[in-house]
């Protein structure tokens, strides 16, 4: 427990202390955001406000994580490094995304198909290792390994895994967009996978995840939800920083292989309902204006709707956030309720 604090604190005085620096850094070279020209029309006021903030989040999750790992009492393990390993590759491609934006002084970064060719490697990277490494369980699950423990099989669950972790960044960089939006959301996300998964770790006869890696996994979660605390405090509105695609790539990449390991891959949805519904709303809008040529939405992702129908940016991201909150708590509760119905109600 107490490493999960440590992991957590140094996370979160990492990005507090440290993100002042990158924008102090990237003031003094004239290095900004350039927005969209199609999107809302308040959002030309944030052009030139400084960008690449998801590389203070991947800086102090990495410090946090191994930190907290001075002295004998906790041990590394592969699955949290292996964890550690998805941020950085996904946050790397979203670097490169973001510097070529910068670089360019444009809105558009890697091309569509380059950016995906990228994921899907990282993804595959990250899938073998999970198999070959950490020894995962290649089984699709709901809480646990053995719910509903069907078989995949190495290629199964790779293939699986593989569009999880493309999936996740990418519905966390579709729901980035309103300042502190995607880092408030995702801190839920996080605080409850790190409850699960040193709960895991107190019941690992019923989970089955090995207990230095369940311990590992909640510390990963921890020192998440502390790198993007700390962020926040930067990026909450009006922001001083925009995370860009580094940090809702890593972001998301740090979601989704966190809850692949712990063996949640179905609840990972549940968890994450807010950035579902987001991507959805694109998805929708998409097909929609592809077959009917009408659009459903004013404008996707989901929360340039509500601000082109008049609400507020402030009141869209703290609704976003009540909601992010209520699936995440809904995850944690699903979670909690299949542990009363395999061990009849005791602690």
């Amino acid at each position: 427990m107490l490493a999960m604090m440590d992991a957590g604190s140094i996370a979160l005085l990492v990005a507090v202390l440290g993100t002042p620096l990158l924008i102090r850094w990237q003031t003094s070279r004239r290095i900004g955001q350039h927005i969209r020209e199609d999107g809302p029309p308040t959002h030309l006021a944030k052009a030139g406000t400084p960008t690449m903030g998801g590389v203070a989040i991947v800086a102090s999750v990495g410090l946090g994580y191994c930190f907290a790992h001075f002295g004998p009492a906790v041990k590394f393990a592969r699955t949290g490094q292996l964890v550690i390993i998805a941020i950085f590759m996904f946050g790397l491609i979203g670097f490169i995304d973001d510097w070529i934006k910068v670089r360019h002084r444009r809105s558009l970064g890697l091309n569509k198909r380059a950016k995906l060719v990228l994921q899907v490697a990282a993804g595959v990277a990250f899938s073998e290792l999970a198999v070959h490494w950490a020894k995962v369980a290649t089984v699709l699950s709901f809480t646990r390994a053995h719910d509903p423990g069907l078989h995949l099989g190495e290629a199964g669950w790779v293939v699986m895994a593989t569009v999880v972790m493309v999936g996740a960044s990418n519905a966390v960089n579709l729901t980035d967009g309103l300042d502190g939006l995607a880092a408030g959301s995702a801190t839920f996300c996080f605080a409850v996978l790190a409850i699960m998964g040193y709960w895991i770790f107190r019941h690992l006869s019923i989970y089955g995840v090995l207990p230095a890696g369940a311990l590992d996994l909640a510390m990963c979660s921890v020192a998440l939800a502390g790198g993007c605390l700390g962020f926040l405090w930067w990026n909450a509105a009006p922001a001083k920083i925009i995370m860009g695609d580094t940090g809702a790539l890593s972001i998301g990449s740090g979601l989704a292989a966190i809850a692949l390991l712990l063996n949640l891959d179905l609840l990972l949805p549940i968890i994450g309902g807010l950035f579902v519904i987001v991507t959805l709303s694109v998805i929708v809008q998409v097909v929609s204006f592809r077959v009917f040529h009408r659009r459903v939405l004013r404008m996707a992702p989901l929360q340039h709707h509500f601000e082109l129908l008049g609400w507020p940016e402030t009141t869209v991201i703290v609704r976003f956030w009540i909601l992010a909150g209520l699936f995440a708590a809904l995850g944690l509760g699903i979670f909690y309720g299949e542990f009363i119905t395999l061990h009849g109600g005791g602690l």
